[in-house]
């Protein structure tokens, strides 16, 4: 334990990195809990949607959406999003269920709508491909 300040002094860069390794480490373990938005698991996702009647909003291009995306989930791209909270207005009771393609979007936007007002606002874990993976269904076009 002695000769840890002159290995830390004589490997510096090999230190730094193993810090920034890290907290990196600890950022994608506990960055989801830091931000406030429940993330929750494809099968937590069907059962808020049939037991709550929860939203399925879907943050992805509507390309993507068209090749593929949860049944009765409403498509509102990333880049028109903040104009429409409107839409969600109706959902807001029972849940707001957010998804994009890997989940690693979702939690942030998720967010400015719970600084609306919003209470019940999840985000699917691992995103759309998550769901296709777990494989629960898919359907295909436009709602």
């Amino acid at each position: 334990m002695e000769l840890l300040p002159e290995f830390i002094a004589n490997h510096l860069f090999l230190f730094m990195l193993l810090i920034s390794i890290l907290m990196l480490l600890g950022w994608n373990i506990f960055g989801d809990a830091i931000s406030g938005v429940p993330i929750i698991t494809p099968n937590e996702v069907t059962r808020l949607m049939n037991q709550n009647d929860a939203q399925v909003l879907d943050i992805r291009k509507e390309s993507q959406f068209e090749d593929g995306h949860i049944i009765n989930a409403m498509n509102i791209s990333l880049e028109h999003l903040a104009h429409h909270h409107n839409k969600l207005k109706r959902h807001q009771v029972n849940g707001v269920i957010f998804c994009c393609d890997t989940g690693s979007v979702s939690p942030k936007e998720a967010r400015k709508l719970m600084n609306e007002g919003y209470e019940k606002v999840y985000c699917l874990k691992g995103g759309f491909q998550a769901w296709k993976t777990a494989g629960l269904p898919v359907t295909k076009g436009k709602k």
